[in-house]
């Protein structure tokens, strides 16, 4: 970002920020007014100004040192995370303000128009309740504790999601055969290595026949994945490990000095893929072989609508029958949708991941939803078209918002069967 972006950024979010802060706390001085101790007072009202100007100078700090950083780091996804949750506070507690606010208006203006009166000298608008500044805080109170949640806790709170899937023409051999699959690891934001080994033994014990990850190793750089090698190279499984890269691995969204070091920091994660074991499937494909039956499985680059679209189905394809049963592990689950289950031959199951659940969103029994469906009506879990199935990762590791709610991180387990007629 260059200085008169950042010049424009901080006077914009530091007048924002100033004006909430300026009313949140008139509205506390409501709540507080009353409060027999004066230490106490104080103690609110300047707390909440100290951390939540504090918040703001350091986001504005994170945010000038991005460019040297060359991309997000866990220090930069805790200043946004902080921020945002900060903000999300104040603009819950300032709307409720408002209402009641205009209410009071409304009020005084009609008081003034029926004479009933003020006195003279007095202001014709009746004072703030100190109820409606309660009910502002408990609600602001909600997505406040939400966020710091996700954060603390929720990003690390890892699931096992199993998920049975029927085929008419599985090959008996695998009937019964199960894959482990984790997807969107971005090793980039972790900040907990006790946690992830805590991931990842939890997708070992699952002891799969088959290994296979989907796609964004990291943020943007090769060397993200380092501090983690040995952790995620303790998943093995007896059918193999195999990858694919996603729209992140390309090194996109974060400036290079030249094409050549972007280039030399792709080869370097294709080899992060060799030292983790992950045989890495490029646009090809292999077989799989149990008791003389076999699979297919392909493994293509990131194809994304509106993403990159260097994926060739066809390519990944070639060599394989198109009676044979297939696996294709795609990021973009938008591939699926575009391609994969129109192409002529049958692509029995896609593995995809990508949108990570939004990290934010409501799953249980009656309800799912997650903001992130307005983008992708396919965002987690599975789908099916016309006998060609899909699965959507949630996503193991999480990105930007260093945290999750309610969309927890996934370890997915899927078992083949053959459909009996």
């Amino acid at each position: 970002m260059h200085g008169n972006g950042i010049l424009r950024l901080f006077l914009i979010v530091t007048a924002i920020t100033l004006l909430l802060d300026w009313y949140v706390y008139n509205g506390l001085r409501t709540i507080v007014y009353d409060w027999s101790s004066q230490r106490l007072r104080n103690l609110v009202l300047w707390g909440f100004l100290a951390i939540s100007t504090g918040t703001t100078l350091v986001f504005l700090i994170g945010v000038s040192s991005l460019r040297t950083a060359r991309g997000m780091t866990p220090f930069h996804e805790w200043v946004l995370s902080l921020f945002l949750t900060f903000f999300l506070f104040k603009i819950v507690f300032a709307i409720v303000l408002l209402v009641g606010d205009i209410g009071r208006l409304f009020y005084g203006l009609a008081d003034q128009i029926l004479h009933r009166g003020d006195k003279k000298g007095n202001s014709f608008i009746p004072a703030r309740r100190k109820f409606i500044s309660e009910i502002a805080l408990v609600l602001a109170a909600i997505p406040l504790s939400g966020l710091l949640y996700g954060m603390f806790k929720g990003k690390y709170d890892y699931k096992v999601y199993r998920q049975t899937l029927y085929f008419d023409d599985l090959p008996e051999a695998f009937d019964g055969f199960t894959i482990t699959q984790l997807s969107d690891i971005h090793s980039g934001s972790f900040d907990n290595s006790s946690a992830v080994q805590r991931g990842i033994d939890l997708a070992k014990a699952q002891k799969s026949d088959l290994f296979v990850f989907t796609g964004d190793l990291v943020n943007n750089a090769a060397w993200e994945i380092e501090p983690y090698l040995e952790q995620f190279r303790q998943i093995k499984a007896p059918f193999g490990q195999f990858s694919i890269l996603g729209n992140h691995d390309y090194g996109d969204y974060i400036q290079w000095d030249s094409p050549e070091q972007k280039e030399a920091n792709l080869v370097a994660l294709k080899n992060q893929h060799k030292k983790l074991e992950y045989r890495l499937l490029l646009d090809e494909n292999l077989e799989l072989e149990k008791n003389g039956q076999k699979i297919n499985l392909l493994g293509v680059q990131n194809w994304g609508k509106g993403f990159i679209q260097l994926g060739d189905l066809d390519k990944a394809l070639k060599g394989v029958k198109d009676d044979a049963f297939k696996i294709l592990l795609s990021h973009d689950p938008t591939h699926w949708v575009e391609k994969a289950r129109h192409h002529q031959s049958k692509i029995h199951l896609t593995l995809a991941g990508h949108t990570h659940g939004a990290q934010f969103g409501v799953e249980t029994a009656g309800l799912r939803w997650s903001p992130v469906k307005y983008i992708y009506p396919y965002w987690a879990g599975q789908a099916e078209y016309q006998g060609r199935q899909l699965y959507v990762n949630r996503g193991f590791g999480f990105l930007a918002y260093s945290g999750r709610i309610g969309i927890w991180p996934e370890i997915t387990v899927l078992t083949l069967k053959k459909r009996v007629s």
